[in-house]
């Protein structure tokens, strides 16, 4: 069987911290666009992203308002060598990502699961169930 790793959810207080520091060194810093599916089961919203070259605990994922949003940063290999490189193709981000997800539905903060598995990111996040048919008296 494969390696299984939970990743930690972390808290909207210390992501904002960590941006506020973040934005008093710089104005604007360009990121790379991370590619994900999206899909629901009859419980859940399934999200998946290929993330190679991350470690797990190099990820910031949070909720907020009904937005999820993964962010991270992607160091370049080679980025000590300082030689000059005449690329044929370029296609590779290196350097910070992120992606905002807007979901489609009412969902339980508080089960949210995410893990790493072969470079493949999984977080799955339940629905809130909601009563079908509501029958009123007068």
């Amino acid at each position: 069987m494969g390696f299984l790793k939970k990743i930690k959810i972390k808290s909207q207080e210390t992501i904002s911290s960590k941006k506020k520091k973040k934005e008093k060194k710089e104005w604007f810093t360009p990121e790379g666009k991370l590619t994900v599916d999206v899909y629901e089961t009859n419980s859940e919203i399934v999200i998946q992203s290929a993330i190679a070259g991350i470690k797990p605990q190099d990820l910031e994922i949070s909720i907020e308002n009904g937005i999820l949003e993964i962010k991270g940063n992607r160091p370049n290999p080679e980025e000590k060598e300082k030689e000059k490189r005449n690329y044929f193709f370029r296609e590779c981000w290196w350097g910070p990502f992120s992606r905002k997800i807007i979901l489609p539905e009412e969902i339980d903060e508080s089960k949210v699961n995410a893990s790493m598995k072969e470079g493949i990111l999984t977080i799955r996040i339940p629905k809130v169930k909601k009563a079908k048919r509501i029958q009123l008296k007068i």
